[in-house]
């Protein structure tokens, strides 16, 4: 049996164990919370700040940058020259050569006339006359079709047809055309009219037959909209751009032997330079340019066609991609060039796929193929001439394939530029080979510091 001074010491025992473990778990809460907490904070900040850094570092990085860049990827919400379905670009009605004239309604030009056409339908115009435009106003859904058979048009400062309203109007020709005018052109209220045919809406230029169009002091064709050529013969001799227009240029078939002051295809808009493409497709091109024989703000792609130009740059545009063709192409300045003409696109690009590209310059500060950004060649034979500069590039050039000639010698690789990240010059390879050397992961020699990563621009 317990004694009392037993069961006091026991009891003090006890209480003295309950109190120790109510302190202790009283206090392990409030150390975790703080502790982890504080932890936690800790950590997060220190990710915070390595994310950051990581992010500065990456923003700061030319190299990044350029794997980001290179591939010249364009807005979403833009014509994209690398996905672009060049079938896609031409309606049925857009590709029929023969007019269908059973209801047709016949029109005969005469002097000093302005011929209205406010109704959808299909017109054949006969006849010679001075100062007579066709003017339609047919509303925004109305197609209409101008036939012209046997068709002069000499006007003094207006244009021979003027396109006001419509859905799409088709000029089409057969026989033999000729439209001009002889001077300055005048305004119509508040409408600029500057070229021989003027459009405010899509324009479709199409037929068997010929047209020569003649613009002392303006454009031979302007387009406001988009503009598509899919057959005809076409002599075309202007004081301004030959064909123009805002947002497109389409060339599927047709025979042109163009003369001009300026440029012979170009198309800009100049209120928003995400949109103005240049897409030939096929046809023969016999240019002959005091400034560019083919410009376009955003790309320039070919895929087909038989090409002659001498300009002063012969094919430009922020990103230029030559799928097919045979093009023989002469610039006193640049031969091709890649600048960065709109925002559509994130570096200036060359791109060869395809074809059979000739391309001389003439001497001075000149380069034959020439880009703010890159150049890719992976297929296609590129034969250049220059006695100063046959690559220069900003940023990045790889040859994937095909065939590249210059000066009479076939080289195995892209000379490197000499001035810049990629340079300026690179007339010749120096036993064709990138400098610096190295050899790539997919086993393809690089130029030292090359990017390794593949293009988006490889494939289109």
């Amino acid at each position: 049996m317990m004694t009392t001074s037993y069961c006091k010491k026991f009891i003090t025992l006890l209480l003295t164990v309950l109190m120790t473990l109510l302190l202790v778990a009283c206090s392990t809460p409030a150390a975790t919370d703080n502790g982890t907490a504080a932890k936690t904070e800790a950590g997060t900040d220190a990710k915070t700040d390595t994310d950051n850094t990581s992010k500065d570092n990456t923003d700061k990085t030319d190299t990044t940058d350029r794997t980001t860049d290179k591939s010249g990827d364009s807005s979403s919400d833009v014509t994209d020259a690398t996905n672009l379905d060049g079938s896609d670009l031409f309606t049925d009605r857009d590709l029929d050569q023969t007019p269908d004239l059973t209801d047709a309604a016949k029109i005969t030009v005469s002097n000093g006339k302005t011929i209205d056409i406010t109704e959808e339908g299909t017109y054949r115009i006969t006849g010679t006359a001075t100062d007579c435009t066709i003017r339609i106003d047919a509303g925004v859904k109305a197609k209409v079709q101008l036939v012209f058979d046997g068709v002069t048009i000499t006007n003094a400062d207006f244009p021979a047809v003027y396109v006001v309203n419509a859905d799409k109007c088709f000029l089409t020709f057969v026989g033999s055309n000729s439209l001009a005018v002889t001077g300055e052109f005048r305004a119509d209220g508040d409408t600029n009219t500057d070229a021989v045919i003027f459009s405010k809406d899509d324009l479709v230029l199409n037929g068997t037959g010929s047209v020569t169009i003649n613009s002392a002091k303006g454009n031979g064709v302007s387009c406001k909209d988009d503009l598509k050529v899919t057959g005809g013969t076409y002599t075309v001799t202007t004081a301004l751009d030959s064909f123009e227009a805002n947002d497109s240029i389409a060339v599927k078939d047709g025979s042109f032997t163009i003369t001009t002051s300026k440029d012979a295809f170009h198309s800009e808009d100049e209120d928003d330079n995400s949109v103005g493409y240049v897409y030939i497709g096929g046809g023969t091109f016999t240019i002959t340019a005091a400034s560019d024989g083919i410009q376009g703000t955003t790309f320039v792609r070919i895929d087909g066609g038989t090409i002659k130009i001498t300009g002063r740059e012969a094919i430009e545009a922020t990103y230029v991609v030559i799928n097919d063709g045979n093009l023989d192409l002469y610039g006193s300045d640049d031969g091709i060039n890649a600048s960065q003409k709109s925002k559509a696109y994130k570096t200036p690009t060359i791109v060869f796929n395809g074809g059979y590209t000739k391309v001389a310059v003439g001497s001075g500060d000149t380069d034959a193929i020439d880009s703010n950004g890159d150049i890719y060649v992976n297929g296609g034979t590129i034969d250049v001439t220059s006695g100063v500069s046959s690559f220069d590039y900003e940023y990045n050039a790889e040859f994937n394939g095909g065939t590249i000639i210059i000066n009479g010698e076939q080289v195995n690789s892209i000379p490197q530029s000499m001035f810049g990240p990629g340079g300026r010059g690179g007339q010749f390879p120096g036993g064709g080979q990138f400098p610096g050397g190295g050899q790539r992961p997919d086993g393809r020699k690089g130029r030292s510091g090359d990017d390794e990563s593949s293009s988006d621009a490889t494939g289109v």
